[in-house]
């Protein structure tokens, strides 16, 4: 099967940094796009996508509408670009119109995505999802512009059912124009420990004396002032992870490669120079929010929101089916539980992963 602009029309759930980012890119390549935002006033029907060296791409949309039915209409190909914590929202909103001609994109396809669209499976439709994202984005004008810099030299890919991932990895590949690996099974695209390790070893370290009421003098950049006992702690929560792929031996989980590998440092001296010296990301501040006398950690955020509960802890889930002990995920999720006072957690046992059997089972 194939995804030309001839046969393939592409909707865009989501008007952010890299929901623009894909309307634009895959709209300048001559398919037809439609962009489902809360906001379709704002756009004026071109879309702009500015690199490093500004270079601009301009794609022109089809549609952008508040109504995700009229986005949907007859796409093959829907491409989802909602944080974690929204995924199970928008997979109820597609379930109406999920058929076996439907392919579902979450971008990137960490956060639980295989239980969130789980119904939409069912009726026919393939999920699909890669490890990270092509490049930092960030808006300039909602609707209309959007900067892009340190785009990757390849791309993984993953699907489910696993008979689909080729196709699908030659059709991302299409998009970018670089290499779109294909992975052996979801897993690869769950327990990529990005964000969900990356960042909340991070903020884990960065607000550890952090208890309500208590206000900062200033708000540090996240990467460009890293720390080494934020690296201590993300090694520690990486190497943890690795030794649980080991215990799922059935699986090739070869891909899902040690942040030490993948940021090519294996001390934490070097890890914290590597992720201070990245171009695209050094300027970001903290996710905090300014208050009278000082700063707070913005607890709304999708730091918070997103890759704790619907990653971290998906790994930590994942850890305990495996009767492995894992302290420094779980001491870290601890701590954002008693931060935010959410005790509830991601509960994968609702989905039928009890033993390992049952993880070899889905995947």
């Amino acid at each position: 099967m194939d995804y030309t602009p001839d046969n393939t029309d592409i909707a865009v759930i989501g008007g952010g940094n890299i929901g623009t980012q894909f309307a634009c890119i895959c709209a300048s390549k001559g398919y037809k796009v439609n962009v489902y935002s809360s906001k379709p006033e704002l756009y004026d029907g071109v879309l702009e996508a500015v690199d490093e060296f500004d270079r601009v791409t301009v794609g022109r949309i089809n549609k952008v509408s508040s109504d995700i039915g009229a986005v949907i209409g007859n796409c093959r190909i829907i491409m989802v670009t909602y944080p974690a914590f929204g995924l199970k929202d928008i997979a109820d909103r597609l379930l109406p119109y999920a058929n076996k001609d439907m392919s579902i994109c979450v971008i990137p396809g960490t956060g639980g995505a295989e239980f969130a669209f789980r119904e939409c499976m069912k009726a026919g439709a393939a999920l699909f999802g890669i490890q990270r994202v092509p490049s930092v984005a960030r808006l300039e004008k909602y609707g209309k512009r959007v900067r892009c810099e340190g785009l990757r030299s390849e791309l993984f890919l993953a699907a489910i059912p696993k008979s689909r991932t080729k196709e699908l990895a030659e059709f991302m590949s299409g998009i970018w124009d670089i290499p779109c690996t294909a992975l052996p099974n979801y897993l690869s695209v769950t327990l990529t420990p990005s964000n969900p390790i990356l960042h909340t070893a991070r903020l884990r370290t960065l607000f550890a004396d952090y208890t309500d009421g208590k206000v900062y003098d200033r708000n540090p950049l996240f990467y460009g002032e890293w720390s080494d006992a934020s690296s201590e702690l993300l090694i520690a929560c990486d190497e943890e992870l690795q030794n649980m792929l080991k215990l799922m031996d059935k699986l090739d989980l070869s891909n899902v490669r040690s942040l030490k590998l993948h940021y090519e440092s294996d001390t934490a001296e070097a890890m914290t120079k590597k992720l201070r010296s990245i171009k695209s990301l050094r300027g970001l501040p903290s996710p905090m929010k300014r208050v009278s006398g000082g700063w707070i950690p913005d607890l709304g955020s999708r730091y918070f929101t997103a890759d704790f509960p619907y990653g971290l802890a998906i790994i930590e889930e994942l850890a305990g089916v495996l009767g492995y002990d894992a302290p420094n995920i779980r001491d870290t999720m601890e701590w954002y539980r008693r931060v935010m006072g959410d005790t509830t957690g991601f509960d994968i046992g609702k989905y039928g992963i009890h033993s390992l059997e049952d993880i070899y089972r889905l995947y």
